[in-house]
């Protein structure tokens, strides 16, 4: 599954740069309705193998980029050609959620100023290059750490709302953990030099 998700995020790193894009993003707009798997040219299933179990349960819009690609295949790389189909492969074995995720995670980068963006790129051809057993290392710890606690709501209260707080309250709150605690608001101090009404 880690495996997966490194795919499909270095998929998104790839999308996010101006160079590597080799089209613009659809419009979400009303998209007419695409060819069925069965409809494609011999040419568009060759390019396009890697989504056949899933060409006709893809969004028309999503259909439409996916054909754009196909008019621009013949003219990538063959270098490019493989990378292509490599990542639509990988696309094509993540779960409904997975694509989700790397969609919203998509969105995210996308927003990220150039130098970020830059430093991500970066940051990732460096892991690339690594060795296969050093990544295996990264993929385990990466495995081993706990997923974050989802963070509490506030429950901020209107001000003159709260009602005095009884002694067992605070003696509970003086034995509370740190996950356990009660949010505590500290009022900034006030001068010394101010008069008092």
């Amino acid at each position: 599954m880690v495996k997966a998700q490194l795919v499909a995020i270095a998929f998104l790193i790839a999308l996010s740069f101006p160079a590597s894009a080799a089209t613009p993003s659809p419009a979400l707009v009303a998209t007419p309705s695409q060819p069925k798997w069965s409809d494609l040219t011999v040419k568009q299933k060759v390019v396009l193998a890697p989504l056949s179990d899933d060409w006709d349960s893809l969004e028309n819009f999503r259909q439409k980029k996916w054909l754009g690609i196909v008019e621009d295949f013949s003219s990538m790389s063959p270098e490019e050609q493989r990378r292509l189909q490599s990542q639509m492969q990988g696309w094509g074995k993540l779960t409904a959620e997975q694509r989700r995720q790397a969609r919203e995670s998509f969105k995210s980068i996308s927003r990220l100023p150039d130098e970020k963006k830059q430093d991500l790129k970066r940051m990732w051809d460096e892991y690339s290059n690594l060795p296969e057993e050093e990544k295996e290392k990264f993929k385990q710890q990466a495995m081993s750490k706990p997923s974050p606690k989802p963070a509490r709501p506030a429950t901020a209260k209107p001000p003159g709302t709260s009602a005095p707080e009884s002694p067992d309250a605070a003696n509970q709150n003086a034995s509370a953990t740190p996950e356990t605690a009660p949010e505590i608001r500290r009022l900034p101090p006030v001068p010394e030099s101010t008069p008092n009404p």
